[in-house]
Order: structure tokens, then sequence, then C-alpha cells
């Protein structure tokens, strides 16, 4: 992963933007971690960030998978 200092960040937003979209860039404050910049190629990106990173959703992914475990379920062959 790439790391950046904040002032070249701010300087050149757009031109990191970019790089982020093909790779998280690494945003450094004085030589440490700050934050983390993620860029997405497409809406369909952005979608797919936002569902995995929704604790709301994931409760309800592993829910769906605990139901699955005890035996209660629909097999997808008998789904018309």
């Amino acid at each position: 992963m790439k790391g950046i200092a904040l002032s070249d960040m701010k300087d050149q937003f757009s031109k990191y933007l970019d790089h982020a979209g093909k790779k998280p860039l690494l945003i450094t404050r004085h030589g440490k971690p700050a934050g983390l910049l993620i860029g997405f190629r497409s809406e369909e990106d952005w979608f797919d960030y936002r569902l995995e990173n929704d604790p709301g959703f994931l409760a309800r992914i592993e829910k769906a998978r605990q139901s699955l475990r005890r035996g209660k379920g629909t097999a997808l062959e008998d789904v018309d």
C-alpha cells in the first residue's frame, strides 16, 4: 500500500483519488498513519463497498447463515 503525506495529498487530491481507485492509499500525518483513501472505479464498486461494510446487512447475513446451519431454509433447486 502506498503512503502519502497529508500535505502532499491536499495539493494533488485528484491525482491521488485516481490512484486510490486502483489501490487504497494510506494518508500519513507527521509520518504516522492518519487515514485511508479508498477510490471506486464505478458506482457498482461503491455499492459493493457499502454492503460489505454495513453492520445491519452483515447481521442479516449472519442470521441467515445460522438459520441454514439449524436446517431451516430452502434449497436453491427447490425455488421456482
